[in-house]
């Protein structure tokens, strides 16, 4: 009889205008299910820097670990996920650039989604406003939490959403997305296109963008089930 490999790791990563926090309520299910998870805190100062804040958190690691990336954090995992220590990549509302692609031109190519026109920069460094942080990002959450998000919300730097990935981690990784039905910040049918063309194992949720906090419990499956198949091919000698 084959046993499971050990269950891996999960490394959860923060988008924009967000810190690690946001993923408080997936962290705590998920250690309920007995994985070890952390979150990193991205500096959002450049795509370079917060993938090397990614991969400082992977090196702590000795593998397998499961990747998570949350909106403009997709692009992060997306080019960090290709160290060897990744055996898989979750998407969440996530942007999956392919390597060197223009993201923003791909973009364009869909419905552009409400919370783009509340993004506001003063000093080479943007946030939303609060109407759009509070009406279209965070669309579902209770009004006294998005307002506590909207306080903390994390700065992102003029030339962050502009940056080129030199890799395309899940054209080699076994990766899954949640799509975001109601989703104001990332167009979910931008979503399905990304999920689509990186043949992930793909769930819908009913959620606006912050589907990680409005509804934890379906991320926390989709990365349960990441960690799983993850687990059983460690086992069965990776063939």
């Amino acid at each position: 009889m084959t046993s499971l490999a050990p269950q891996p790791d999960v490394v959860l990563v923060h988008g924009a205008y967000a810190d690690g926090s946001s993923w408080s309520e997936v962290i705590e299910r998920l250690q309920h299910a007995g994985l070890a998870a952390v979150a990193v805190q991205n500096p959002l100062t450049s795509l370079a820097d917060d993938v090397a804040h990614t991969r400082r958190i992977l090196a702590l690691h000795d593998g397998p670990v499961i990747l998570a990336g949350h909106s403009f954090a997709g692009t992060v995992i997306t080019e960090a996920g290709i160290d060897p220590r990744v055996a898989g990549l979750v998407y969440i509302a996530a942007r999956a650039p392919d390597a060197g692609e223009d993201y923003a031109a791909l973009a364009q190519k869909f419905p552009a989604p409400p919370a783009k026109a509340g993004l506001v920069y003063t000093g080479g460094f943007g946030g939303l406003t609060e109407d759009a942080f509070l009406n279209d990002f965070a669309n579902g959450v209770d009004p006294g939490r998005a307002r506590v998000l909207y306080a903390v919300q994390g700065r992102v730097s003029e030339s962050l959403f502009h940056e080129r990935t030199t890799a395309a981690a899940w054209r080699s990784k076994p990766s899954w997305y949640a799509i975001s039905r109601r989703d104001r910040t990332t167009s979910p049918e931008l979503e399905r296109f990304l999920a689509k063309r990186m043949n992930a194992t793909t769930v819908e949720i009913d959620s606006g963008h912050l589907s990680l906090i409005t509804h934890p419990q379906e991320v926390t499956q989709l990365i349960l089930a990441a960690t799983q198949t993850v687990s059983q091919y460690a086992a069965a000698g990776g063939s």
